[in-house]
Parts: structure tokens; sequence; C-alpha cells
């Protein structure tokens, strides 16, 4: 059994250390996005665990330091199902941090029934795409001035399925949770391709990750059948910590051997879906995330 895993599940580790580095990783209380900021913190980076439940966010923030000898990291409250509440964690790193060298997108609501965000965005979409597009546009100016930096976006193999459906991105006439999430993942994948664009020049590279399928509780909102596969194939989905693998080879690997741009999996360069690579789609998508946002990003 253990050789079948390790077949489908390939290791990976790096020793580049990251001591003056600042990290901001969302969804750090649980699961890839704590997996992440523990071993970011282990390389010596100063890690900010951005989480919507601070509890459990200072509760990571103890884990770590307790498992990390001299871990540098700090809980600050984030919702990013509520645009005024992304801006208050923007106004909180202006004001405590001098630099922002990785902004890892990693939070993230997966096939939950119909609900909307406080501004009124199905909570999909609102959360995983337009929250982590709106973060990335007000953290810019430090992203900026930190050059060489990075923005990493966890996408999904789920991006696949996704279509953007333009009529319809509150959810309002056809709502289907696994299309609502495919639709996110794919507008992750775009997001980060029109992002690069835009900021390469200025020094901010941007991938796209797919995670693989991790066993995390990101699917509790699966209903039981699928529950009860997903525990009898538990032994080969990745852990937390296999699943936070690509999302820190994309922050630790020299700039020269990743594309900006770029969609990531098993630490590795890799094709997303045609969908995925459609300019046009991608240029849309940021104009109409922009409007729904009210905010000028040229």
């Amino acid at each position: 059994m253990q050789a079948l895993r390790s077949q489908l599940i390939p290791q990976w580790s790096s020793d580049v250390r990251l001591e003056g580095k600042t990290a901001i990783v969302t969804g750090a209380n649980v699961g890839i996005g704590k997996e992440t900021a523990k071993d970011l913190a282990g390389r010596g980076a100063r890690v900010i665990l951005a989480c919507r439940d601070m509890a459990r966010g200072e509760q990571a923030a103890r884990d770590i330091m307790r498992e990390v000898k001299g871990a540098k990291v700090v809980a600050r409250h984030l919702d990013l199902a509520d645009t005024k509440s992304i801006c208050l964690f923007a106004e909180n790193i202006y004001n405590n941090e001098k630099t922002l060298h990785f902004l890892i997108n990693n939070a993230g609501v997966a096939m939950c029934p119909y609900a909307t965000t406080v501004d009124g965005y199905e909570m999909q979409f609102g959360v995983n795409h337009l929250g982590h597009f709106f973060l990335t546009f007000l953290l810019l100016d430090l992203l900026k001035h930190s050059a060489p930096s990075r923005v990493i976006n966890l996408s999904s193999l789920a991006h696949n399925m996704g279509k953007i459906q333009f009529d319809d991105l509150s959810g309002d006439r056809a709502y289907h949770p696994v299309r609502a999430y495919a639709q996110s993942k794919l507008a992750n994948v775009l997001f980060t391709s029109e992002l690069s664009k835009r900021t390469e020049a200025l020094g901010v590279m941007a991938y796209s990750v797919d995670p693989g399928m991790v066993n995390t509780e990101i699917t509790r909102h699966l209903g039981r059948p699928l529950v009860a596969m997903t525990k009898t194939i538990a032994f080969l989905l990745k852990t937390p910590a296999e699943g936070a693998y690509t999302s820190i080879y994309c922050t630790v690997t020299p700039e020269s051997q990743l594309l900006t741009g770029g969609y990531y999996k098993d630490c590795a360069g890799a094709e997303s879906s045609r969908a995925g690579q459609d300019d046009g789609t991608a240029l849309k998508l940021w104009a109409v995330s922009c409007h729904m946002l009210g905010i000028r990003w040229r």
C-alpha cells in the first residue's frame, strides 16, 4: 500500500532559507495553509496567519511556535467574505510591516450550499476569487516595494470543469455547489495569468497552484456518500503537509526556474485547462471583478 502511495504522491524537499522575508498565508489556521505557514516559519521567514476565526488562528500560531524553534508567526484577522475586513487587514499590514515578499492566497470555501458574502456576492466566487483579488490589489504597493516578490494563488484540479458564468455570477438563476466551486477555481487561474502580465515588470511574479487531492476540512460540505468515499480512499489522499509542497515550491524555487503566470502541480509546471488559458476571458474577468468591487486597477 505504501509503495502505491509513494508512486501517486511525489515527495519534495528544499533547504532554501528565508531569513529577512515576510509572508502572508490566508486560511493559515488549518490544513494546507497551516502547513505552508509552518514550513516557511521553519525557513526563517516572518509569517502572518490571515484567519477568519481568530481563536483558531492564535492556536495555530501557538502550535507552530511550539513545533518550530524560533518561529516568527503572528495571527491577524481577515474575513475574505467582507470587503471591510479585507480593508482593515490591509491597513494593519501597512501599519505594522515594512516589507511583504510572499502573498499566498490559500483560503477557500468548497461546494457549500448557496450563501452570499457580507457584500452580497455568491460565497464561493466572493471568497475564493473576489476576496483574494481585492486583497492582492490592496497589498500590491507593498509587494512592489519589496520586489522581487510573489503572489501564489491556490486553484484546484476542479478548474478543469469551470466556466465563468458572466451572466450569472451571483448564482441567482441556477446555483450548483460544484459548478460554483469550479468557476471560482478557474477564476484563480485566470486572475494569476492576467496579474502576471501587469506586474512582471514591477518585480512581482504570480503563480497558480493545484495542491492535488488533499485530506482537509474543505470537504466538510460534501454529501454523506462522498464523505464516506473520501474516507475509504483517504490513504491515497495527500496529507495537508504534502498538499502544501507545491505552494512552498513556488515560494522558494529560483525565479529563473519558474514561469510567471504559470500553473503548477506536484512541484512542477503543468498545463491548465483550455479555459484557463483564454486571455480574452481573463481580461474580461479582470474588468468585471474591478467593477463589482468598485476599484480601478490598471
